[in-house]
């Protein structure tokens, strides 16, 4: 079914690319969107604590804070999340009553989120098409009744997103073990999977091993795979610092990103001029092409390479050198799209630097050889000792603001048995220990009818995922759906036989449990304290939300204080501070913040099997495509983060009024006989079948030829649901082979 709204892309016009990100523009965009949303008065009283110490953290991405915060410690797009939050808009069950779940079902996501807050629990029974209001007591009897007619607790799916809180997230993943389950799928399984999968084999932990003094004192930084200026906005500041510190940096990425070129930052007097040029060097890499960079950057360096490192703190490097010795380097060139002097003159920066930080986002996640790409960027930083020491390491972007803490807590599908043992040994009970379902194994159980019940905490699962036709008939097949939220999104409209909303406070709001805390992309925890009031009186915090199902599925518990839980967010972290390392005495530092402990980092000991950092072998594979396709990324635009569409524009990428385009190089266009302009659509090709997305405007767009890019969730139709990385089980989404065709003029941007 084709998801079009009201024909939001009738308007779509398409202008010149910027060349810089930030400044006034953004600023002014940011105001405007505040406004509309939150009204003057309230505007200027939430921003200003966005970020602060005794304020709330931004409910987008998970940058993290430096010492010395300015008063406006928040970027374009944290202010639209925050806007998109605490909006006075509300989505009342008069609304439910005049839009049945076939008409919500058809709308945009714009449209959807565009709504406004959710403000009562809401039930759709089954055979019917309309949500009505439900009291608090039947949501959770309905929820438990439906568990405890379970053939077991694994058909049982319990989702996370990456904005809970860590108290939420360790009092959820307690109560779905308690229930006899690890099926604890989350956003994680979809974006930095890869990520922790290569590091935790490498260097023994799945998280980067900088510091935000790291990148300021880097004398080289590569940004792979990633558009800040986009995605993590505040992160420019960042690199702006460490060029006025004398860094270098070099972007590599198939799309040439405004954020990379220049930034002109609102907060400093040069943002008013010509801002801070901040690319060094850009390598227009051919999609899939960045383990071939790697290895061959690596095979250069291999005469400079710190050999005292290597010897006292590392495994395997004789076997990865002799690999490295036969590198083939006309492969090297056709995966990369390089000449050999960009690589060349690229190593000649690295030789130059006395430490290096990579830095990488889902450019580098979502391929079929994720995880060897990233094991070959640990291979590169340890060839020169680029691990342990300032200004040096892995630095893996993550996304939403408290995606790496709900890892932390144990939301995960394939938990430690040294966690189970401490979480089984603090509360009294065996914990479950076989491994559970990740979001694409939840896919195929809930396909094939082996899992009856799915209970989202956030995010909006049906638009996060791949393969949307299969993924929609999948949810549709369960017995009920629930879904947590703050907002209207497309997964309350593709929801099981029976379906629950049950609305949840933000991160804005005033908590009567107390603070929470998140952690950062740095492994830094913090609270949050919201300050405004509910949007409705009929909504539940997070973890009252959970306590309160505990209690009705569970009934009298002996081995956990559910009802003081829910009061007091202190027994919580209590617990979480025996159950956790790095956690201890966690409600006397939390107030100020701390750093949780990073042996690679803080003592260059590294915690792998074999007690050391391993270089590892990783076959060098060029990603072929047939003659006349070509090789599709799926990407985010400005007016947007993650599933969440705040606006219809990209104003970097020069997109006004619409979502439904394709960027392709202008050559590839005319080898294809088509136009800028002309409305086409996207096929995607794979054994099982062809998979199409329909009506896309075709822009002529500078990216490295062979390769093109549009938004998601419009393209996650064409990723197959058995695409995955080897190992961390990511959908594919960065490399999707198509064609264009053209496109009937009816098609949705061919109006």
């Amino acid at each position: 079914m084709s998801v079009t709204g009201d024909d939001e892309d009738a308007g779509l016009r398409v202008g010149r690319p910027k060349d810089w990100a930030g400044g006034l523009p953004a600023v002014g965009n940011a105001m405007r969107i505040a406004r509309r949303e939150m009204g003057v008065a309230r505007s200027t009283r939430t921003l200003l604590r966005v970020n602060q110490k005794d304020g709330f953290d931004c409910p987008g991405c998970a940058w993290p804070e430096g010492g010395h915060r300015s008063p406006a410690e928040f970027c374009e797009n944290g202010a639209k999340a925050v806007a998109e939050e605490a909006t006075t808009r509300r989505v009342t069950p008069e609304f439910f009553a005049a839009h049945p779940v076939g008409d919500l079902a058809v709308r945009s996501d714009h449209w959807l989120g565009g709504q406004g807050r959710l403000t009562r629990p809401m039930h759709k029974p089954a055979g019917s098409d309309h949500y009505v209001p439900v009291s608090w007591e039947s949501a959770f009897e309905i929820i438990a009744r439906e568990l405890r007619a379970l053939g077991g607790p694994d058909e049982a799916v319990f989702y996370t997103s990456g904005r809970t809180s860590n108290e939420a997230a360790f009092a959820y993943q307690l109560l779905v073990r308690r229930l006899g389950t690890n099926n604890l799928p989350d956003c994680s399984n979809m974006c930095h999977e890869s990520s922790g999968s290569a590091l935790t084999e490498t260097l023994g932990i799945g998280k980067g091993t900088v510091s935000l003094d790291d990148l300021h004192r880097a004398e080289l930084i590569f940004v792979v795979g990633q558009n800040p200026g986009t995605n993590h906005p505040r992160m420019l500041t960042a690199l702006e610092k460490a060029k006025r510190g004398g860094a270098r940096i070099i972007a590599v990425n198939p799309l040439p990103e405004a954020g990379l070129l220049r930034f002109k930052n609102p907060q400093h007097p040069s943002g008013l001029g010509r801002g801070t040029a901040l690319a060094d060097r850009f390598l227009q890499i051919r999609l899939n092409g960045d383990l071939a960079l790697f290895q061959a950057l690596s095979s250069l360096l291999l005469d400079s390479a710190d050999r005292a490192f290597v010897e006292e703190h590392t495994h395997g490097f004789e076997d990865w050198e002799r690999h490295l010795r036969g590198l083939d380097w006309d492969r090297v060139l056709a995966a990369t799209g390089l000449t050999r002097a960009e690589v060349e003159e690229t190593a000649a920066d690295v030789r130059a630097a006395g430490s290096v930080v990579v830095c990488w986002a889902m450019g580098l996640t979502q391929h079929r050889n994720s995880v060897a790409t990233i094991r070959e960027v640990v291979n590169f930083l340890l060839l020169r000792g680029n691990v342990g020491r300032p200004g040096a390491g892995v630095c893996p972007v993550r996304g939403h603001s408290n995606v790496q803490g709900d890892r932390t807590m144990g939301i995960y599908e394939k938990p430690s048995a040294a966690f189970l043992d401490a979480l089984g040994a603090e509360f009294g009970f065996e914990p479950p220990r076989r491994h559970g379902l990740d979001t694409v194994e939840a896919i195929r159980a809930m396909r094939d009818g082996r899992v009856k019940v799915f209970f989202g905490m956030g995010g909006n699962f049906v638009r996060a995922t791949p393969d949307s036709a299969v993924t929609e008939a999948a949810l549709r097949r369960t017995r009920l759906t629930v879904q947590v939220s703050t907002k209207l999104n497309r997964s309350h409209a593709v929801c099981g036989e029976e379906a629950l909303i049950l609305p949840t406070l933000g991160r804005t709001e005033r908590d009567p449990g107390g603070y929470v805390t998140v952690e950062d992309s740095m492994g830094l925890v913090h609270a949050s304290r919201g300050r405004l009031k509910a949007a409705s009186p009929h909504l539940l915090p997070e973890v009252a939300i959970v306590c309160r199902l505990a209690r009705a599925v569970l009934g009298d518990d002996p081995h956990v204080p559910w009802a003081e839980f829910e009061r007091d967010y202190g027994a919580i972290r209590d617990r979480i501070a025996r159950v956790i390392p790095g956690f201890e005495d966690f409600n006397a530092r939390a107030p100020g913040g701390f750093a949780l402990p990073n042996a690679p980092r803080d003592e260059r000991r590294f915690p792998t099997a074999t007690g050391r950092a391993n270089f590892t072998v990783n076959e060098l594979e060029v990603l072929e495509v047939p003659p006349g396709r070509l090789l599709l990324q799926t990407v985010r635009s400005h007016d947007q983060y993650n599933t969440t569409v705040y606006g219809l524009d990209d104003r970097y990428r020069g997109v006004r009024a619409g979502r439904r385009v394709v960027f392709v190089h202008p050559d590839d266009l005319a080898e294809r006989g088509l136009a800028d302009g002309d409305v086409v659509d996207l096929v995607s090709e794979w054994p099982d079948g062809e998979r199409t997305a329909e009506g896309f405007r075709a822009i002529s767009y500078p990216t490295a030829r062979g390769c093109c890019a549009a938004y998601f969730p419009e393209t996650n139709v064409l990723v197959p649901l058995d695409s995955v990385a080897e190992t961390s089980n990511t959908p594919t989404s960065k490399s999707v082979v198509i064609r264009l065709v053209r496109a009937d003029p009816r098609s949705p941007a061919g109006g």
